[in-house]
């Protein structure tokens, strides 16, 4: 079985004890590729740093995180950009809009959302879109840009079916990962109605550990409670939700098979 987990932090410093057993940990359960969501300037030497000691099972992503757009947003974009123009990324992100803890900067989270799509569009890359208490709003910016050209996730999905399907209809992935195994989510209920082949896995460690480690810090490894759920959910093998979620991954990515 080999798993792609699209969605892991683990350059991060919750890691740092014991990042070699987390990797251990991970091939193990089949885990074979972590994708690093950038966040910003403060976390992307420590991001590019790892999956350079790691090439074979890391793969950096660069953007500016919506929780890090402030006052000196643009600064940050700078920074993003630079990257971007002297090295590759497999995706940009990861970028959105995040109105839960704070809508002090949304003109400028807008601003910094729409500029970093116009990135992906002129470097041919998928967008990672964090999309907390704003999927909506995350789909009608999505909707603004997609003329045909534009691919991507929307990371961490926990919505609605509608709003399940009209992400699907922009011709995007949903990230699934812990949430699914929550009690009450009603995620799995959503999963019911959606093809395997519009869903790409993620963890987004060290954050949403899932069933039994709900609280915990989260890790790749836990990917297979994901997996398990799914299989329950879509009544089919282990395998299967592993053979088809990891094609999505490797397709939208452009990942080595």
């Amino acid at each position: 079985m080999k798993l792609i987990d699209t969605h892991s932090h683990i350059y991060l410093s919750e890691f740092a004890e014991d990042r070699s057993e987390i990797f251990e940990r991970a091939e193990k359960e089949g885990v074979r590729k972590a994708l690093l969501p950038a966040i910003d300037s403060s976390t992307h030497g420590d991001m590019i740093g790892l999956e350079t000691a790691n090439e074979e099972s890391c793969a950096s992503m660069m953007g500016v995180h919506p929780c890090s757009v402030k006052e000196n947003f643009e600064d940050e974009l700078k920074i993003a950009r630079d990257y971007l123009e002297k090295r590759s990324f497999i995706a940009v992100g990861e970028i959105g809009l995040d109105f839960y803890w704070d809508k002090t900067f949304t003109k400028e989270q807008y601003a910094a959302f729409h500029q970093q799509i116009e990135w992906a569009l002129e470097f041919d890359l998928p967008i990672v879109i964090h999309s907390r208490n704003s999927t909506d709003e995350c789909i009608s910016v999505v909707k603004e840009h997609q003329k045909g050209n534009l691919k991507g996730v929307f990371h961490c999905f926990s919505g609605d079916t509608d709003q399940a399907k009209k992400i699907i209809d922009l011709g995007f992935y949903m990230g699934i990962g812990g949430v699914v195994t929550f009690k009450n989510a009603g995620l799995d209920k959503v999963m019911e109605n959606i093809n395997l082949e519009h869903i790409v896995l993620e963890t987004d460690a060290p954050y949403l550990a899932p069933v039994p480690f709900r609280g915990k810090r989260n890790e790749p490894s836990y990917l297979k409670y994901v997996v398990e759920k799914l299989a329950v959910i879509k009544n089919v093998s282990i395998d299967r939700i592993a053979e088809i979620t990891t094609a999505n991954a490797e397709k939208l990515f452009l990942l080595s098979a």
